[in-house]
């Protein structure tokens, strides 16, 4: 009876292993999914964050009080440039994001500014580099939704334990306090009669 038990633990650790071993490669090839997708991700923000100083020195020509503004984009830039984790990156993307949100916004007070074929042209590749950055960015988080549900699932979970497969943060986007206010809308009291 002893032996058998003996035979019993030594089965189970032994299938323990196996399973474990399909695990960790399992991991090891969706952590490197995930880890491509960032690159791709970093690649498209380097890209927006190299089309800034045009679009800032295009839009202090016309708007040089607007100092506030544009050291608040400076500052995300230094801040994406300087991130070394997945974490501080989406956090410096997120604050460069609101940046340039509240550099347009300034361009709405200079109509003469809109006409202007250089801040046109940049502000379309800058839109066109923050489609990319939706695109990988959906990427990047399908890749860490597989992944992170993974190191969830049993016998898996173990495994991940035992060789320190640590979770990936997701890219989601925070938006600013004031895009989430409601305008308010007035009715034009002389159209209604």
């Amino acid at each position: 009876m002893h032996g058998f038990n003996a035979y019993r633990v030594v089965a189970i650790s032994v299938a323990a292993v196996s399973l474990s071993g399909c695990s960790h490669d399992k991991f090891v090839e969706q952590e490197k999914a995930v880890k491509a997708e960032w690159s791709q991700v970093q690649n498209e923000l380097q890209r927006r964050n190299d089309l800034i100083p045009d679009l800032v020195e295009t839009v202090r020509a016309y708007a040089p009080r607007e100092q506030s503004v544009f050291q608040a984009v400076a500052d995300s830039r230094v801040r994406l440039a300087g991130a070394r984790t997945p974490r501080e990156t989406i956090g410096a993307a997120n604050q460069q994001s609101t940046a340039l949100e509240r550099l347009l916004a300034v361009v709405e007070n200079y109509p003469q500014l809109k006409a202007n074929d250089a801040f046109n042209r940049v502000t379309h590749e800058l839109a066109g580099a923050d489609t990319r950055i939706a695109i990988e960015r959906m990427r990047y988080n399908a890749r860490v939704q597989q992944y992170n549900t993974s190191r969830r699932e049993r016998p898996a979970a173990l495994t991940a334990i035992l060789f320190n497969f640590q979770d990936y943060p997701f890219f989601l986007v925070e938006v600013p306090a004031t895009s989430r206010d409601v305008p308010k809308v007035e009715p034009n009291q002389d159209r209604l009669r």
